[in-house]
């Protein structure tokens, strides 16, 4: 019953936020409801990490690993809501959208989260499949939500490349089907059936279905070649949804690909899927370390951040073993925290300034001092900088890497990182500690903005301190799930 009060909140509020004129005071009862949606996804992932999956009707499935993406969904929607609350009513109140728009992102807002949660829930890889294609259709809207030109333009690639991969992804599943049917003999999509009846399928039936799978779901996670509408649309979408589609949209379509890596995984013979994720993951890497290096958008750099964050994941899955998904879990949570936090921080630099390009923004920490040093900090904990969480889930996965015996890899992902990490304190250090524009002003930060960045800050620095308990046996459990 829990899990589908979880369902339901979203879509409670998508249908009350017509209701309410006031902005401001919808976007605190969106916080209010998205709090509650945490402390039951956190109920949800404890009683995984203890019990049995939860199944209802065959149709419903929630393991620990559904319980650990659940939770960060839960934990980035409650951020993006507590942001979204001045930021909305701020372009309200400088004319930027009316009032009835802002309504209308709020639906959206919401339906983009229960698209997201719904993924995570479902048995089915054909539903799960569905649902995936639904948020990319809902979060199109939103991409081009100010309805300008380059949103616009931003959304329509963003939907048309995104089908092409979806369309493969689809191939794939028929791929897994047709074997399943054929030589299991079972017509079903269910995967708890697919997982115990692994060893009966097609070995090279499979290889051809997971390479459209890895594509197919990979145009949606990000994965290069195939990230070229990512930069786009994260650059025009509003910052909270910026947070949304970096932070847990792209783990979404990665955790797809896990639940294939997992049968693919446990049908007798020499694995090839690792390979697959280590070689699109380091490819990842490396172009998007590139593209920081040369970036003058300040969002669309945060994009390509998220590029090769993908890839270190990616790469995590890609080794394998306890120690490597493990550090990969936990590199999905510490990437999406702190990217959340480098979009808020961005969009509200972006307010300030008027503008996109990093070469006109300088002094934010003069500008916007409560924003301008906690973006700072997140940046030093996005690029990889001790002593925060992010740090400690790439050494995590470095271990595993030189444990496994992968020199080359190991090699490949240190340099890499550090091209990134010169990058991102490059750009971000001439943002924040440049000369103040003479005609720019000091201004406070709004009360949502400090509660949000405060509670992602806390995250960062605090799980890169210590590994809480509750957040180790989530992880723990959920890296089960993949072995």
């Amino acid at each position: 019953m829990i899990l589908f009060i979880l369902l339901i909140i979203p879509l409670l509020l998508a249908a009350l936020s017509p209701a309410f004129k006031d902005v401001r005071q919808f976007g605190r009862i969106n916080a209010y409801g998205h709090g509650a949606a945490l402390a039951i996804a956190a109920m949800v992932a404890s009683r995984l990490m203890y019990g049995r999956p939860l199944s209802f009707f065959r149709f419903f499935y929630v393991d620990a690993l559904s319980g650990f993406f659940i939770f960060t969904i839960a934990l980035i929607d409650f951020a993006s809501a507590l942001y979204s609350i001045g930021y909305i009513a701020g372009d309200v109140q400088e004319g930027v959208i009316t009032a009835k728009k802002a309504q209308l992102y709020y639906a959206l807002f919401n339906f983009f989260s229960f698209s997201m949660f719904l993924v995570t829930v479902l048995n089915n890889l054909g539903f799960v499949w569905v649902a995936i294609e639904m948020t990319t259709l809902v979060s199109a809207f939103l991409v081009g939500f100010y309805n300008n030109k380059k949103s616009v333009e931003a959304a329509w690639k963003y939907l048309i490349l995104c089908s092409v991969g979806i369309t493969l992804a689809l191939l794939g599943t028929i791929f897994f089907y047709y074997t399943f049917s054929v030589h299991a003999g079972i017509k079903s999509l269910n995967w708890t059936d697919m997982l115990a009846r692994a060893p009966l399928l097609d070995r090279n039936v499979l290889k051809i279905g997971f390479i459209f799978i890895l594509v197919g779901y990979g145009t949606k996670a990000g994965l290069a070649p195939m990230h070229n509408w990512l930069p786009d649309a994260h650059s025009q979408a509003p910052a909270p949804i910026s947070a949304l589609l970096s932070g847990v949209l792209l783990k979404t379509s990665l955790y797809a690909i896990m639940r294939f890596m997992i049968i693919v995984n446990h049908c007798p013979g020499e694995p090839f899927a690792g390979r697959l994720l280590i070689i699109f993951g380091l490819l990842s890497m490396g172009i998007a370390a590139g593209f920081i290096l040369v970036q003058k958008d300040v969002k669309r750099l945060l994009a390509y951040s998220s590029i090769e964050h993908v890839g270190i994941i990616a790469v995590g899955l890609g080794i394998g073993g306890p120690l490597a998904f493990f550090g990969a879990l936990f590199h999905v949570l510490n990437h999406a925290v702190t990217k959340s936090l480098m979009f808020f921080g961005a969009g509200e630099i972006v307010k300030k300034y008027g503008t996109h390009n990093m070469n006109l923004i300088r002094g934010a920490a003069r500008v916007l001092p409560f924003v301008g040093i906690l973006t700072m900090v997140g940046a030093f904990a996005l690029a990889g900088s001790p002593p925060f969480s992010v740090f400690f889930s790439e050494i995590t996965l470095l271990m595993a890497g030189i444990t496994a015996g992968r020199s080359v890899v190991v090699v490949l992902f240190l340099l890499f990182i550090a091209v990134a990490f010169g990058g991102i304190v490059h750009h971000f250090g001439r943002i924040v500690f440049g000369k103040m524009p003479e005609e720019m002003s000091p201004a406070p930060a709004r009360a949502g903005v400090k509660i949000s960045f405060v509670l992602l800050s806390l995250f960062i620095v605090f799980a890169g301190i210590t590994m809480p308990g509750f957040l180790d046996k989530m992880l723990r459990a959920a890296s089960a799930v993949l072995q």
